[in-house]
């Protein structure tokens, strides 16, 4: 990794637990001024010390309206807060797609949009997208949650173009299996007697499995420092789950055969 840079103004969504507060944590380490969110900072039983919390709920957008102003003059964006959520798509109500869409997407998007124009003014800037390695290969079951990933690559990669003339760098950076305790937090909607019930718990089971078995949180943190101290960050940037193997894979092999290969690796047939 690069010496220390520039101390910077940093804003970390979803800072109070996982995968947020080992990126906060590193990037005080690194001598940035780090503001971190939650939807309850008074309830964070464990504080980074370093770290001014500011309330933040994705899906209200007079919420993070509010928190951009909190923030002030952000010099990097972390974009990590997010629900992970499961089922077949029969059984999703639209309800909880449209709320998971306003978080992981809709939520983080317009947060981006309101500190562009000062990182454009500044002449700096560093947006990372936290999406995950299902993105890219995606899984049954899991559907919503793999739309939403792609959906805000989708927008870091359109933007890159537009906002890199400036100084400023959009990037995507894609975990795989991690363990952060995430397997208890997730939603989950699978009806009683659903004709997928079964092989939908086969797939959970695996994936509590991998995650169980994953990588660090501060693995991805040291991923995503990466992205950001880059002099011309890369679009892409996947840890965990074997991904210089896997992506390779993907390169040379139909995708059809991908989708095989990430199915039966969680069950599947």
């Amino acid at each position: 990794m690069s010496s220390p840079t520039t101390p910077r103004t940093a804003l970390v969504t979803g800072a109070s637990s996982g995968i947020g507060a080992a990126v906060a944590a590193a990037l005080v380490e690194r001598g940035h001024r780090v503001y971190g969110t939650s939807r309850s900072p008074e309830g964070i039983s464990d504080p980074i010390p370093g770290v001014e919390y500011l309330a933040l709920d994705l899906t209200d957008a007079a919420s993070v309206e509010a928190c951009a102003t909190a923030a002030g003059e952000v010099d990097i964006l972390v974009n990590n807060a997010g629900e992970s959520q499961n089922g077949p798509i029969e059984e999703l109500p639209m309800d909880a797609i449209e709320r998971v869409f306003r978080l992981n997407v809709f939520g983080a998007v317009r947060l981006t949009q309101l500190v562009l124009p000062g990182m454009r003014a500044r002449g700096y800037g560093r947006v990372v997208m936290v999406g995950s390695m299902l993105a890219s290969f995606p899984l049954a079951y899991r559907s919503s949650y793999v739309a939403t990933k792609a959906a805000i690559k989708g927008f870091a990669d359109a933007a890159r173009r537009e906002v890199s003339p400036f100084g400023v760098g959009v990037t995507t950076v894609e975990p795989g299996s991690i363990n952060t305790g995430i397997s208890e937090r997730r939603t989950q909607y699978v009806g009683e007697g659903s004709p997928f019930e079964e092989e939908y718990r086969t797939m959970v089971n695996a994936l509590n499995a991998n995650e169980a078995r994953g990588i660090s949180a501060e693995a991805v943190a040291a991923t995503v420092l990466r992205a950001i101290e880059a002099r011309s960050p890369r679009p892409l940037y996947a840890v965990g789950s074997n991904a210089p193997l896997v992506f390779a894979l993907r390169r040379l092999l139909p995708r059809s055969v991908m989708l095989r290969i990430v199915a039966r690796k969680h069950g599947l047939r």
